[in-house]
């Protein structure tokens, strides 16, 4: 079983496209999305947007970066039938 988090910030609109992109691709694959403000999360863990708060959205696959500014769709679907 994969794991997909996507990394926000409020106000984000690029975000709340790939919100929605990665929660059609999650449902067709019987995964939910874990989707985590950077600014929120600073407070707990501030590495976390110290690392990505420049390049958002990211997707993270199984905890590792896997795509920013965009969900590479192509790749991911690749990644998530095991190809």
């Amino acid at each position: 079983m994969h794991g997909l988090i996507l990394l926000t910030r409020e106000g984000c609109a690029s975000c709340v496209a790939a919100r929605s992109q990665l929660e059609a691709i999650g449902a067709e694959y019987g995964l939910t999305v874990t989707v985590i403000d950077v600014d929120e999360a600073a407070s707990t863990d501030p590495e976390l947007r110290a690392e990505y708060g420049d390049r958002l959205p990211v997707v993270l696959l199984d905890g590792a970066e896997h795509s920013y500014w965009d969900v590479d769709e192509v790749r991911l679907r690749r990644d998530l039938t095991g190809r």
